[in-house]
């Protein structure tokens, strides 16, 4: 039986090619993220390690330090620190650090030439330590006259030579600098931009006034450790402050960025999922096929003396050797996709080697429990189906059409499963908790799907004749001929199209969702944005007072609001603490954003020691008008507030943020420094909305970071960046969709080998090579159809329940995207017409008198 096996699986390797191909694009995906993740988790484990001090010592702040948060201040403490920490002992050397996170580099263009990969652009002060993650490699250190070094690959990207006059942004306004050094990466390189500047120079310009610094970098004296140092300093410094030994710091960093990453590996590896499941309704269906194909084969087997069980092991045995195969295969290309994935992070401004990759022991393991597994379920059925041919099956003829059993019980089956699943979108539809409505979402897409592709043969035969119902009037006896192949087998119509079910189906209800939430998001900009032109950084970032004042000067501005944003915590009665976003506003909030309120006025709340709250948290903690509410804010300051506005749980702000609101005189008061995130314009009488904007925008030209919209563009934004991640979906859905291509391919050419005597006769009684192609590719096209209508149907419901689950998060609006609905139907005739190419061609090219002869 192993010899029988082995032959049997080197006989049809031919056509168990695509089944193969679908486990090694399936198995690279999984190993591929595993191994990107591992190696950028490795890379900067090693990065944060290596370059650490060995002890740091920083205030003691709810801030990010030396980092732009949402309000734009940076946490910093006098210089005498240094020298206090420098006396304990063990301390070889301590040494001050200003590092600013969110600065911008300007050259004299007024163009920014920082980093675009999404990392930080950090300014910081220069004194090498032996834990520097930077050499200079070219010119000369920064000096007090406004010198700067600049790392290597920002030079490299934006063609800097030494010499050359740029400009930094930073939270206390711009200045200039002249880049005097090139600074290379001793390590791999994050990504950021990085700009060293002196010290003295530095606290100046980065934080207002010398004598100030946001760190201080501790190396231990041989001998001392970490822990012990650490010790040392903690007494001498005070509870005001943080010390952290460099593993501390490691650990911390890489917890962050771990906490990231295993976002991004959860999100690929549900998408190799998807293209896992996809895999299996290919597989599956080949195996079907092939022993349908074998009945002769495995009579005669049983016909000398094979047992059930021994031919369902050799049909298992085939199945799990071409998992094997595949996993093996699959391990290198994913090999492959690391490395494009690498490079494609590396056009971002992360640079990594391929030397770097890391292959950890979980990486094959999974590998191979993906691919035998995805095999070994898809042959099981398939396998218990070849242990019931009889012996006598070895008489009949080889292509006697295959005879399945009714398919009544299956249909009651699935249409249960169906019913239950539509009740359970229903029910989610109907539901006002997000938390339940969201899980029953989940187990109606399940059920729903499941029962679909269980009732996908009852659905064949109603849905391809509509579909093809014109064929025999437009082709002829080839357009009913093909529509009798399609419904000759409804079972292997089906599981042919669930592949395409599965992939459509989530682009349909994804479109419903992103189209929904766009339409919702213009509504609310109309319903809530009053304003007529909206500054704002483009990164989200805040930025510096001085494009206030500027912006202030430009002919045609009227009302301008500026606002500010910075995290905070409520603290209720009882002591419990609710982080918050505390928004500051200056005077005229109301006439640039609308708010529903349940009680008070905005310009009541933003009056001095006065706050507006939100609906929800004054029910929960019975705050009305008058009531006091205390606020804590970085730096554990506590400042109480009474409750001059009440916000309606209808409103939904847009642009600032979601909280309390209270005046900039008041968060100033407790976070001094704090930067503007946004300002409002409302233009004077008589102005345009044009030229006011046009006017702005060149005012605005040396501060590249800030741009200048009008609610239109405020639309077009939030748009883009739905599209953006809708295509970013799209794209990984790709990966299932071109396997269920691939299954369409096998089906077809499995199905011209199974027909080769049938399609013999009808050559010989004059059907020409031609019609003969195209009844291949009408059969290919009704069946890719029928994959879409159901598909399209399953996903336009998941998509109409999911946007009432929006609906309970403010976002009302639905918008079933037409235009996406007519290209997945143009582009499902297309699938199915490319993937009959092959199959077609082949059947066109068989010999008549061999193909009559066929067994």
């Amino acid at each position: 039986m192993l010899k029988a096996t082995l032959r049997g699986f080197l006989a049809h390797r031919g056509r168990l090619f695509l089944s193969l191909l679908a486990v090694v694009l399936s198995v690279a995906f999984v190993t591929g993220t595993l191994i990107f993740t591992d190696t950028i988790g490795s890379t900067f484990d090693r990065l944060f390690a290596n370059t650490s001090a060995d002890v740091s010592v920083t205030p003691q702040s709810t801030q990010s330090t030396g980092g732009t948060n949402l309000s734009g201040a940076v946490a910093t403490e006098s210089d005498a620190l240094v020298a206090k920490v420098a006396a304990v002992p063990g301390v070889a050397r301590a040494v001050p650090r200003v590092n600013v996170s969110g600065v911008v580099l300007v050259d004299a263009a007024d163009h920014d030439i920082g980093s675009v990969s999404g990392a930080p652009n950090i300014a910081v002060n220069w004194l090498p330590t032996s834990k520097s993650v930077v050499v200079l490699t070219s010119g000369s250190p920064p000096n007090a006259a406004g010198g700067a070094v600049i790392d290597a690959d920002t030079v490299k990207k934006h063609h800097l030579v030494i010499g050359q006059q740029l400009r930094v942004i930073g939270p206390q306004g711009s200045f200039p600098i002249t880049m005097t050094g090139i600074a290379t990466f001793t390590t791999t390189n994050p990504g950021a931009t990085l700009v060293f500047l002196e010290t003295g120079f530095a606290e100046q310009h980065l934080l207002g006034r010398p004598g100030l610094i946001t760190s201080v970098d501790v190396t231990a004296a041989k001998g001392v450790p970490d822990e012990v140092l650490k010790q040392r300093i903690e007494p001498v410094v005070g509870g005001d402050y943080q010390v952290s030994t460099a593993a501390e710091t490691a650990k911390t960093t890489g917890e962050q960025l771990g906490a990231f990453l295993s976002v991004v590996k959860d999100a690929l590896l549900g998408f190799a999922g998807i293209a896992a499941l996809v895999g299996i309704s290919l597989i599956l269906n080949t195996f079907s096929m092939l022993i349908a194909q074998r009945t002769r084969e495995l009579g005669l087997l049983r016909a000398l003396g094979a047992s059930r069980e021994q031919v369902t092991r050799s049909v298992m045995a085939e199945a799990l050797l071409l998992g094997l195969v595949g996993s093996t295969l699959g391990l290198g290309l994913g090999f492959g996709l690391a490395l494009g994935l690498i490079k494609l992070v590396a056009g971002a401004g992360l640079v990594l080697k391929g030397s770097d990759l890391v292959f950890r022991w979980p990486t094959p393991v999974t590998g191979y429990a993906v691919g035998i597994v995805v095999t070994a379920v898809s042959a099981y059925l398939p396998a218990r189906r070849a242990s019931r041919v009889s012996p006598m099956a070895a008489l009949r003829e080889a292509d006697a059409p295959e005879q399945g059993a009714s398919l009544r019980p299956r249909a009651l089956l699935g249409g249960s499963v169906l019913l239950l699943g539509a009740l359970a979108l229903l029910g989610a539809a109907g539901l006002h908790r997000a938390g339940t409505a969201a899980l029953l979402l989940g187990v109606g897409v399940l059920l729903t799907l499941v029962g679909v592709i269980m009732t996908g043969p009852l659905l064949a035969r109603p849905v391809i004749r509509g579909l093809g119902g014109w064929f025999p009037r437009a082709f002829g006896a080839v357009g009913a001929l093909s529509q009798r192949n399609a419904l000759r087998n409804p079972r292997r119509t089906s599981a042919t199209a669930s592949a395409l079910v599965i992939g459509l189906a989530l682009v349909a209800a994804l479109s419903v969702v992103g189209s929904s939430m766009g339409a919702s998001f213009d509504e609310q900009i109309d319903r809530t944005v009053g304003a007529d032109l909206i500054v704002q950084n483009a990164d989200g970032l805040p930025f510096p007072t001085e494009v206030a004042r500027t912006v202030r000067a430009v002919p045609g501005v009227g009302l301008l609001v500026r606002t500010q944003a910075a995290q905070v915590a409520l603290v209720a009665a009882d002591g419990s603490e609710q982080q918050a976003t505390a928004v500051g506003a200056t005077p005229g909030l109301d006439q640039v954003l609308h708010y529903t309120l349940s009680a008070g006025t905005v310009a009541a709340g933003i009056a001095p020691g006065a706050v507006m709250i939100g609906s929800g948290y004054a029910t929960a903690h019975h705050l009305g008008l008058g009531s006091s509410v205390t606020v804590l804010f970085p730096d554990e300051q506590r400042g109480t507030f009474t409750v001059a506005a009440v916000e309606s749980p209808q409103t939904t702000r847009t642009g600032i943020g979601t909280g309390l609101v209270m005046g900039t005189a008041s968060l100033e008061r407790y976070l001094p420094g704090v930067l503007d995130d946004g300002l409002y314009l409302n233009l004077a009488p008589g102005a345009e909305v044009a030229t006011v904007k046009a006017a702005v925008t060149a005012a605005l030209a040396a501060e590249p970071q800030v741009q200048v919209r009008d609610l239109a563009d405020y639309k077009a934004l939030i748009r883009q960046e739905i599209d953006v991640l809708l295509n970013l979906v799209y794209g990984l859905l790709a990966l299932a969709i071109i396997i269920a291509v691939l299954g369409v391919v096998n089906t077809l050419a499995l199905s011209v080998v199974e027909r080769t005597r049938e399609i013999g006769l009808l050559r010989a009684i004059g059907l020409s090579r031609r019609q003969l192609r195209r009844m291949v590719r009408l059969e290919s096209v009704t069946i890719a159809l029928f994959g879409a209508v159901l598909g399209l149907g399953l996903g336009l419901a998941w998509g109409l329940t999911a946007q009432r689950l929006l609906a309970l998060k403010g976002m009302q609006a639905l918008s079933i995207p037409w235009s996406t609905v007519l290209s997945v139907v143009v582009g499902a005739g297309l699938v199915g017409l490319l993937a009959a190419l092959g199959p077609a061609l082949r059947a066109s090219r068989m010999n008549v008198l061999d193909a009559i002869a066929h067994e």
